[in-house]
């Protein structure tokens, strides 16, 4: 019974003096460490005053805005009756009447899913005005006459960054879970909080570095990355590895895997339960993964060429002095896929016929409408970028890891901060998020490249718009059958936007839609029985047409898509061992490649 009373004491902890004074000692030496550190980085790169060229957009913005003070003052008046209205209802609730909330968060918005959020009046009164302060910037912004499509997009993405930066769970006096742990362990939350973003800040040398996961609880090649295989081949920019069979009979065409280097490849092969590696090694494949070097200074003039020189190309050989084989099936996800659009075209003008059929995973061709990254990619940015990459020689990881995580801020920023930082947790342990946070450099000529010529001036959809070591590219050219697989709520590539480039080839297509996103959708063993997807085996010209006469499919796309690459050819052979052919295996496989960090 006194246990019982002991566990259900809700006194509030009252922390240790002398292991306080202890900590804020060591906080405070930290501290001084840090911002020595960050000061003589800032005196080594001047920083522009503006990088993100945030301050001319939302200048125009306000000078367009006081053209029409006639809409600003409407939606002031909105704005000020939806708040009169939440006062009244808050009355009621105070007084013990019922009264439905004024406006509610989204079904996904996690924020707010404390119960006191709900409960708790003025938790709610909070939470329900900031979701109206919200709204009314939000409706401001979006509704201003005469902005240029490009100024608008920056002016909307800003103004939800700081909308998420201001909501009321990301600060300690107004978050009633943080509150409660607060009182409930007399603030040592706050000083493990502190601690951590100490520690986040030592790791990124004076730049938060919000650490997402349980760094220490994955090791590649040990507990993620172990699908059996060998590389067994390499140069300066890729090894190749071939995994071992699973099947004593194997499909005679071999698989080739290009993922992008912008991540690593093993999100493709996390853990056997969700490995696609994995997987299709049992539906017999005989699969080869290219893994990417983690460039450095020495790799600053790569080109996009070199990519596909020395890491499709080059591939191709490989796998017919592995195998024998002449013909293979090839998969590009991401950059991976733009990358074998391009050299699939430039095959095309060589007369070159060895890769039979392409798929493509949420790849983009034509980059028209590629979603909110283009707010970071007008010209004053990349010109910036340009400065900063020919100094070091490439794109440090963290800034990419930056990009993508702003694009969904509340789930991969803010989420942490709170947990972290105001209730002073520790990062779960999740393979995704440690893959996540294993980032890569860029090479500063390729990346150049990349971002002009696809961003910005969309030129792979222009045949001879994009010229690849002396060769004019023309997706049209591109006659081989090919599987595009995109995903509903994808906010790196548009399944819309990967609609319109599966359209710029000639040959056969398939066009599958899965649910959930750039990662999740495509990542989704049949095993777990999550996320459906749709099929529609026609192509119309508009993917809102194509949607419409789409038939949705439970569970995972994949034997969807084996299904498909079985139907153009069925031929087997004995299954092949790593190493048998005429490349001696270098090492096993995941290889060194893959474990260079980015730090």
């Amino acid at each position: 019974m006194a246990d019982q009373e002991n566990h259900n004491d809700t006194t509030p902890h009252l922390p240790d003096p002398a292991a306080l004074t202890r900590s804020m000692a060591d906080i405070a030496e930290r501290s001084q460490r840090i911002v020595a550190e960050w000061l003589k980085r800032q005196s080594e790169e001047a920083p522009r005053p503006d990088p993100l060229n945030i301050a001319s957009a939302f200048f125009e913005m306000t000078t367009r805005l006081m053209t029409n003070p006639a809409r600003l003052m409407k939606a002031q008046l909105g704005f000020w009756q939806d708040y009169m209205t939440l006062w009244q209802h808050t009355s009621r609730r105070l007084l013990g009447m019922p009264s439905p909330p004024v406006i509610e968060p989204p079904a996904s918005d996690r924020r707010f899913k404390y119960p006191a959020w709900q409960e708790n009046e003025i938790f709610d009164f909070i939470k329900q005005s900031y979701l109206l302060s919200a709204r009314y910037v939000q409706d401001v912004v979006r509704h201003v006459d005469g902005l240029k499509p490009e100024t608008a997009r920056k002016v909307d993405f800003y103004a939800r960054q700081f909308i998420d930066a201001m909501s009321p769970s990301n600060f300690l006096l107004t978050n009633p879970e943080v509150l409660r742990k607060t009182a409930e362990t007399g603030g040592e939350n706050l000083l493990r909080g502190l601690n951590n973003m100490l520690a986040d800040l030592e790791r990124g040398r004076g730049q938060l570095h919000v650490k997402m996961t349980d760094m220490e609880a994955f090791r590649v090649g040990e507990n993620i990355a172990v699908s059996p295989g060998k590389v067994i081949y390499e140069n300066q920019l890729m090894q190749l590895i071939q995994y071992a069979p699973a099947t004593t009979r194997v499909l005679k065409r071999p698989l080739l895997i290009i993922p992008p280097w912008i991540n690593k490849f093993y999100i493709l092969d996390l853990r056997p339960s969700n490995s696609f590696v994995r997987w299709a090694v049992k539906q017999g494949h005989t699969v080869f993964m290219i893994s990417w070097v983690n460039p450095d200074e020495r790799l600053a003039e790569k080109r996009f060429d070199d990519y596909m020189l020395e890491g499709i190309l080059a591939a191709l050989d490989a796998i017919k002095a592995a195998t024998g084989e002449r013909l293979v099936n090839a998969i590009g996800y991401c950059l991976g896929g733009t990358l074998l659009g391009c050299t699939l075209a430039y095959m095309a003008a060589k007369g070159d016929d060895r890769i039979k059929s392409a798929t493509f995973f949420v790849t983009m061709l034509d980059f028209r409408e590629s979603g909110e990254i283009n707010v970071f990619i007008d010209e004053e940015q990349i010109q910036a970028l340009e400065e900063k990459m020919h100094k070091r020689g490439y794109l440090e990881g963290s800034e990419m890891a930056t990009t993508f995580n702003m694009l969904r801020a509340n789930d991969l920023i803010w989420s942490f901060v709170v947990n972290n930082y105001l209730l002073g947790n520790e990062p779960f342990p999740f393979d995704l998020l440690y893959w996540n946070a294993d980032s890569t450099r860029m090479p500063a000529a390729m990346h150049g490249f990349y971002l002009r010529n696809m961003y910005r001036e969309n030129r792979l959809t222009q045949p001879g718009g994009i010229v690849l070591d002396g060769v004019p590219i023309d997706l049209s050219r591109v006659k081989v059958p090919a599987y595009f697989l995109s995903t509903r709520d994808d906010h790196i590539a548009p399944w819309r936007t990967t609609y319109f480039g599966a359209r710029l080839l000639s040959g056969p297509k398939r066009f599958v839609l899965a649910a959930s996103g750039h990662i999740a959708g495509v990542v989704n063993a049949p095993e777990t029985g999550k996320y459906s997807h749709w099929i529609n085996d026609d192509l119309p010209d508009d993917p809102a047409d194509w949607l419409a006469g789409a038939t949705e499919m439970a569970g995972s796309w994949w034997p969807d898509w084996q299904r498909w690459i079985t139907a153009h050819s069925k031929a087997e052979v004995s299954a092949r061992i790593p190493g048998e052919g005429k490349l001696a295996p270098i090492e096993d496989a995941p290889g060194r490649y893959v474990q260079v960090k980015a730090t």
